[in-house]
């Protein structure tokens, strides 16, 4: 295998695979990126079992042949590389040499033919979905995750469905960590045949890998087939692994009821939160909320730490409502909301607070109370 290939067209490729060769594991060759040179250019393949990755770059090939490198020095070697045009070439007994006329690196392949084989998935009813669109939906939705020993499948994956709401087919994504439950929506044409006929579990981090490889621009092809989750963007394809188990009947937990409703500046109430969460901790977490006369008031008590206490005007006309919440799950809420205000709609102290950007239908949040 010998070919000479830009640095542009392969550096953000090996940047955005750091995340499914760093995974750890139960086989060391997942660690490298697989590299074929073929008549027709380079294809870069990477997997950690469950996700796996394969894309098509143009490339100037002498010799076709495939080598098996490690993703991590690789990147980092063509990173700091001095030239744009870096010949990479299999020497002998899987030592690949990268080089120019001044550098010269020499790594220890593996044996390529111990590569996991990434699932050939044809004949896939695929639908389109702008890009940027898909991005944004599944940054809204992965902030939520389980403990990091957690398995319950609907605990690790995103639940995504399609249903019809107001007029749409809606291709939705929900997401829980058993606290808290968030749902996003992406909207179609009522008479859009929308190839998901049932509701199935991705694995976040799958997801979380995928958002890398999408861009400002344009849009991507996805579908399921033979228990995967495609995603194809021009040259690259992305196939995820889905994951087996039932996903809990949400609808009535984002059913908002006889709630209140309040209208709130976010970035306002964001900073509030984030001075009153500074006295959290491991052990104390949770902050009060008392919503009473025309104002929210909030107080944070760490017996370890102290004490603090502030408050903000609202619009609030009910019986005073006092509870408790990890004032996290609202802060990383509303980093990923757009609207310049928020709306959150309040019960009583035992039931949940939904959370929602004025004017924005497509995602909402439900947080679930704390013991005071």
């Amino acid at each position: 295998m010998k070919f000479t290939i830009n640095k542009s067209t392969i550096l953000n490729v090996l940047a955005r695979i750091q995340g499914i060769t760093g995974r750890r594991t139960n086989l060391a060759i997942t660690t490298n990126a697989l590299i074929t040179a073929t008549s027709s250019g380079v294809v870069i393949s990477a997997t950690d079992l469950e996700t796996g990755f394969e894309g098509s770059y143009s490339a100037t090939i002498e010799s076709e042949g495939t080598a098996a490198i490690n993703a991590r020095k690789l990147y980092e070697i063509v990173r700091e590389f001095p030239s744009e045009e870096i010949l990479i070439h299999e020497v002998e007994n899987h030592w690949i040499q990268i080089s120019n006329q001044n550098v010269e690196y020499h790594l220890v392949g593996m044996n390529p033919d111990d590569f996991p084989d990434i699932p050939k998935i044809k004949d896939v009813q695929f639908f389109k979905i702008d890009s940027t669109a898909l991005r944004k939906m599944i940054d809204k939705v992965v902030i939520i995750s389980g403990a990091a020993d957690d398995r319950r499948a609907h605990i690790v994956g995103l639940f995504v469905e399609s249903i019809e709401k107001d007029e749409h087919t809606v291709f939705r994504m929900i997401s829980t960590d058993g606290s808290r439950l968030s749902t996003v929506d992406h909207f179609y044409d009522k008479d859009f045949d929308l190839p998901i006929k049932e509701g199935f579990l991705i694995p976040k981090k799958g997801m979380h890998e995928v958002s890398k490889f999408l861009e400002q621009e344009g849009s991507v092809q996805i579908g399921i087939k033979d228990n995967n989750f495609v995603i194809q963007k021009d040259t690259e394809t992305i196939i995820i692994r889905l994951l087996e188990g039932d996903f809990p009947e949400y609808g009535d937990i984002v059913l908002k009821g006889d709630a209140q409703t309040i209208t709130m500046d976010k970035q306002l109430f964001l900073m509030m939160l984030k001075r009153m969460s500074i006295l959290s901790s491991e052990d104390y977490r949770s902050v009060a909320f008392n919503f009473v006369n025309d104002q929210l008031i909030i107080t944070s008590t760490n017996p370890d730490i102290g004490e603090s206490k502030e408050s903000m005007a609202i619009e609030f006309k009910g019986d005073p409502i006092q509870v408790a919440f990890n004032p996290r799950y609202f802060i990383e809420t509303l980093g990923v909301i757009e609207s310049d205000k928020v709306i959150l709609s309040v019960t009583n102290e035992e039931k949940p607070c939904l959370i929602e950007g004025e004017g924005d239908n497509s995602f909402l949040t439900v947080i679930m109370p704390m013991r005071i």
